[in-house]
């Protein structure tokens, strides 16, 4: 079986600020052989190395975006054509306007695609430019509120090797008040649960504190919805592997994700531990920011 076969060639793209560099040395700590600024022309040529190459380059990665100028117009084209010839997938990695602008200001560079204007025009081009890749991704990365680190670690956790795991599953606590996540595939609020805050002897606590988590499992409606949602996520897993979806997230809110949302997620990840074919992950997002 060749490496594209197995669904070992990814391009990494997307918005120019938004981690492809970090993302890209994350895949080469994994062992990925990883090929950087490449004109999408060549993809085809690379992709027919892999083929050739066997077992010697089991995993390619390459970066493709807009510092490839009249070059990258074919992107789109070419990333479907290899779309159907079959096992190669398109990450993209995203972030919001004016963390992008805070980014390009922090290392003093311009946007590629800025000219005579401002950063924000630039950045308002590119985004112009990769909608509709942005829109056939099979992987998306919203890295706003990420640091080189978080997004070096989400990347590890999507694609490194685990047992006979077909999909990844990362449970994502999260606090409203600092908005929801956007590179999610389903959202939970905990919200309609007694909030442990207002009991003084838990507040300081967190949803990792067996104090705080029986508290929390045990309030009416707290069994049911985990029975059902359990129940409804099985099937989702199940039908992901079947549609070869590597990689989901489930979003699990409260108001500060402190307490109930961070209670649920890991009751959640203990919960769907067996699921064949599943490794399930936990992350909280903003455990500690209060």
């Amino acid at each position: 079986m060749t490496a594209a076969d197995e669904g070992e060639f990814l391009i990494v793209t997307g918005m120019s600020g938004a981690g492809r560099t970090t993302a890209a040395n994350a895949l080469e700590d994994l062992g990925w052989y990883v090929v950087d600024n490449l004109p999408p022309q060549i993809l085809r040529p690379l992709l027919d190395l892999t083929d050739m190459g066997g077992a010697s380059l089991p995993k390619i990665a390459a970066v493709v975006d807009v510092r490839g100028r009249s070059l990258f117009d074919d992107f789109p084209g070419v990333a479907n054509a290899l779309r159907d010839r079959g096992g190669v997938k398109v990450l993209f990695l995203d972030a919001s306007d004016d963390v992008l602008v805070r980014r390009f200001e922090s290392v003093r560079r311009p946007h590629p695609l800025q000219g005579d204007g401002t950063l924000l025009d630039g950045i308002r081009t590119e985004r112009t430019r990769l909608a509709p890749i942005r829109e056939a991704a099979d992987l998306l990365i919203d890295t706003s509120a990420l640091n080189i680190h978080q997004l070096a670690t989400q990347v590890s956790e999507m694609f490194s090797e685990e047992g006979a795991a077909r999909h990844r599953l990362t449970l994502l606590s999260f606090g409203f008040k600092y908005g929801i996540p956007t590179d999610v595939d389903h959202v939970a609020d905990m919200r309609f649960l007694p909030n442990p805050f207002w009991q003084e002897e838990l507040r300081a606590h967190s949803g990792q504190d067996e104090d705080v988590r029986d508290f929390v499992l045990s309030r009416p409606g707290a069994k049911e919805f985990l029975d059902s949602y359990e129940q409804a996520l099985r099937p989702v897993l199940e039908g992901y592997q079947r549609e070869n979806k590597s990689h989901s997230t489930v979003a699990v809110g409260c108001t500060g994700g402190k307490h109930r949302s961070v209670a649920v997620a890991e009751e959640l990840a203990r919960r769907l531990a067996d699921v064949p074919g599943v490794a399930v992950n936990v992350r909280h997002r903003d455990l500690g920011r209060e």
